[in-house]
């Protein structure tokens, strides 16, 4: 697993950083680990290509790409992803954090937030005392201030009951078996999985195979996979059955997906 160093100009135990607000991008390749680590300012991470995770003591947060994840100052985190993944990250000074959450979270990144990273992921590197500069940069944490929090994308959950349930459908996300059958095969009741789900994910089990089956597929339509091949291996009978489901949680198409995020200029290379 490659070990991972984030590329700054200072020192990761800096008390402050050099300007209020910070901007980097990077491509990291696949099974990246960041390993645990702080800082005294605020991070927002955002994956163009790929989902980034991040591990906190009490947090497992996961983000596609219309998700970023928030850091506020001194929060103990490892950084992860999966497959090859292209993100970048935006710091900000502990003085700039007030409008932000207090607490970790994924924020709903906007059409307009994502055009703004995209625009600062395609410019040479800009000092970052210039007026114009400093104007884009209060702007766009201004708009992650007004965006919408959730715990995370896709929660995870340490309960004895609900983990070996969620592992399962890890392993095999087409699995298609009901809340019914997934009690009787775990020796517990129908009723009582429901309430775990709900305590502890804040989810019907069915609403969270279905974001963890977008998760899986995000991968293999940025490679290129056929639709269909994708919807049968996720238990879908029919592509039609897929697109409608993806199309309601990701509100674009996987088609749609392919053209206006992995195409999008930010997704290429360097």
């Amino acid at each position: 697993m490659p070990i991972l160093r984030p590329k700054l100009e200072i020192a990761m135990s800096s008390p402050e950083l050099p300007a209020p607000i910070m901007f980097r991008s990077a491509h990291v390749p696949a099974l990246g680990l960041y390993p645990q680590h702080h800082h005294a300012w605020g991070e927002f991470v955002y994956a163009f290509s790929g989902v980034m995770e991040v591990k906190l003591a009490q947090q497992h947060l996961l983000a596609p790409p219309q998700y970023g994840i928030w850091l506020p100052p001194d929060v103990e985190h490892i950084g992860m992803n999966r497959l090859e993944a292209h993100y970048c990250s935006l710091y900000v000074a502990r003085d700039g954090c007030g409008a932000l959450p207090a607490t970790a979270c994924a924020l709903t990144v906007s059409p307009l937030v994502r055009a703004m990273l995209n625009h600062l992921r395609q410019q040479a590197p800009m000092p970052v005392d210039t007026p114009q500069n400093t104007r884009l940069m209060q702007v766009l944490v201004d708009q992650l201030a007004q965006a919408g929090c959730a715990n995370s994308y896709l929660p995870h959950s340490d309960d004895p009951l609900l983990a070996p349930v969620l592992q399962a459908l890890h392993d095999d996300p087409g699995d298609n078996r009901g809340v019914a059958d997934f009690a009787r095969g775990y020796h517990t009741t129908e009723r009582t999985l429901v309430r775990r789900c709900q305590r502890e994910l804040g989810l019907s089990l069915t609403e969270w195979r279905q974001r963890l089956r977008v998760v899986k597929a995000l991968p293999r339509l940025e490679a290129g996979d056929k639709v269909e091949s994708i919807a049968l291996d996720l238990g879908y009978g029919s592509a039609s059955a897929f697109i409608a489901m993806f199309r309601r949680l990701m509100e674009v198409t996987p088609d749609e997906y392919r053209r206006t995020v992995v195409a999008s200029p930010a997704a290429s290379r360097d």
